[in-house]
């Protein structure tokens, strides 16, 4: 087995003595820093390599907070005027995933960069800590790698915001297959579109 590999088996034992000590120390220091800053180097080289990172130019780490739990509704006095099926205030859950919104958080400092991928670092009581992988699109160095080029087409602008990372299509339900996915491709609301949509063909 290569290091990488004995990285990735170590990071699976999130229980081990060795890896609480760890994520203990770090998410004290993670506390004090920004919301969102630049990691000089990928805390975990061996899952971001697995994600698409390489150490050259053009790639860059950042890391992300997001305040953990569920999503209240916002009402005033949590009074809803509705009926009882829409008067849950409490317990209810956003559609979007706390590591989607940690990667949007990123673009809106590095709104030149494109996100390429991220992962978890840590957490703790309160907040949940990811690393974005983000490519700089106008780089050289990007631009001829036949690999990464893809990138640099102006169809990959805010990928994150459209829910087409990883993290993004996820939330849309597009890492299932088969039964019960019907109506989920290519999106809920185009499938919507296309069956509230009158088609009177001319020859029929």
């Amino acid at each position: 087995m290569g290091a990488y590999k004995y990285m990735q088996e170590i990071w699976r034992k999130k229980q081990s003595d060795a890896l609480r000590f760890l994520l203990r120390v770090r998410a004290w220091e993670l506390r004090h820093l920004p919301r969102v800053h630049r990691a000089p180097h990928p805390t975990r080289p061996d899952k971001a390599r697995r994600l698409g990172y390489k150490a050259k130019q053009g790639f860059v780490i950042y890391r992300s907070r997001v305040r953990r739990g569920g999503r209240k509704r916002p009402v005033p006095k949590g009074i809803v005027y509705g009926k009882p099926k829409n008067q849950g205030v409490k317990h209810l859950k956003a559609k979007r995933n706390l590591k989607s919104v940690a990667e949007e958080r990123v673009t809106k400092v590095c709104s030149n960069l494109r996100v390429l991928n991220s992962y978890w670092v840590n957490q703790d009581a309160c907040f949940k800590y990811y690393e974005v992988i983000l490519v700089d699109p106008s780089h050289p160095a990007i631009r001829n790698d036949p690999r990464m080029q893809w990138i640099c087409n102006p169809v990959h602008k805010h990928r994150e915001k459209r829910g087409l990372t990883s993290a993004g299509r996820k939330s849309r339900g597009l890492s299932k297959k088969g039964t019960g996915t019907r109506k989920l491709r290519p999106s809920v609301r185009s499938v919507w579109k296309k069956n509230n949509t009158l088609s009177l063909r001319r020859y029929r």
